[in-house]
């Protein structure tokens, strides 16, 4: 490895991009050169994020000239949907490198994106250019790659879960049932009346039912792994915690198949995966938080012919910041794992 590799961190006032700051800054060959805030410009760091080190530093306005005088041969964009995709163009322009943590280069064509977001790509002809930033599943794609599109946090647990048994022809690729929970982290960190307190505690609601923009992310994705349709119906709930993704997909399985042939499905394909683990009880969000781990675990009724498989991701960490880190190492040729942590904190 080199000694340093200077990244620019864009969007580094919210949840995400403060989990960005956190892992740069404990990797061990990328450094931060510039922090980008918008309406944070000219704040400290620690004025936005006081639970970081290194908090005299200023964030700076956004400025693509400004980030590529930096040196930063990479930026991390962690920008509001429909915000990135004139910032990622302008950077790749200059020479950098870009991982987009944004909803904007994650489908391979513009009427997929139409039918996620109800308006039309601002440049389609980059739709399809990008690596999609699973590296468990998409690995050639993200190694070596210039334009990196993380995924979302929802479809990386989902997607995980059933991308293996489709590709081992274990389960249909029609009718798959997700129910995901996240914590109140991944609306993001702007305040709004459904995300106050009072609103949040002591209370579970679903939101966006089959209505969500990550559920044709996750046909796109598994579409990708196998050549039939695939149809995905999801429901997303709110729950009062800070972090954390607990998915549960309900996949119809073919004649023949019992749980041991899902179990081992899931253990090959993830065998040499540093982040992904296939345990043998129902994982909690606690287990993971904190760190870049996706933890599965798979049942089977045998009566109804159903595969049940549950995965607890951290949706800052794994279903973020740290996949997008995950795939930047890929991308330089690093280990895929440096500076990233696989265990998490409780309580």
């Amino acid at each position: 490895m080199p000694e340093s590799v200077p990244v620019a961190v864009v969007g580094a006032s919210g949840y995400v991009g403060g989990e960005l700051v956190r892992l740069v800054d404990r990797h061990p060959v990328f450094e931060a050169a510039i922090l980008v805030g918008h309406a944070t410009a000219g704040k400290t760091l620690a004025e936005v994020h006081p639970h970081l080190s290194g908090g005299g530093r200023i964030l700076s306005p956004w400025d693509p000239a400004a980030v590529a005088a930096s040196g930063a041969r990479l930026a991390f964009l962690a920008l509001p949907h429909g915000a990135s995709a004139g910032p990622a163009l302008e950077l790749l322009d200059r020479g950098l490198r870009v991982v987009d943590l944004g909803s904007d280069f994650r489908f391979d064509g513009p009427d997929r994106y139409r039918e996620a977001y109800g308006v039309d790509h601002p440049r389609p002809e980059e739709l399809g250019r990008w690596a999609y930033g699973l590296p468990e599943l998409f690995r050639a794609e993200v190694v070596g790659s210039d334009r990196v599109a993380a995924p979302g946090c929802y479809p990386t647990a989902a997607v995980l879960s059933v991308a293996p048994l489709l590709r081992d022809g274990l389960v249909e690729p029609s009718g798959i049932v997700v129910d995901a929970k996240s914590g109140a982290s991944g609306a993001g960190r702007a305040v709004t009346e459904a995300l106050v307190f009072g609103a949040v505690d002591e209370s579970v609601r679903a939101y966006k039912i089959l209505e969500h923009r990550h559920q044709p992310e996750m046909e796109r994705a598994l579409e990708a792994i196998v050549t039939d349709p695939v149809r995905v119906l999801f429901t997303p709930h709110l729950v009062p915690m800070q972090r954390g993704i607990l998915s549960t997909a309900w996949v119809r399985t073919k004649p023949g198949v019992i749980e041991d042939d899902l179990a081992e499905s899931l253990g090959r394909a993830y065998a040499k995966a540093p982040f992904v683990e296939v345990v043998d009880r129902p994982p909690e969000t606690r287990w993971v938080v904190g760190s870049n781990r996706a933890l599965l675990h798979v049942r089977h009724d045998r009566r109804g012919g159903i595969a049940v498989v549950v995965a607890a991701i951290d949706n800052l960490v794994k279903g973020a910041a740290g996949q997008a880190v995950q795939c930047a190492n890929l991308m330089f040729g690093f280990d895929e794992a440096a500076g990233l942590p696989v265990e998490g904190w409780m309580p």
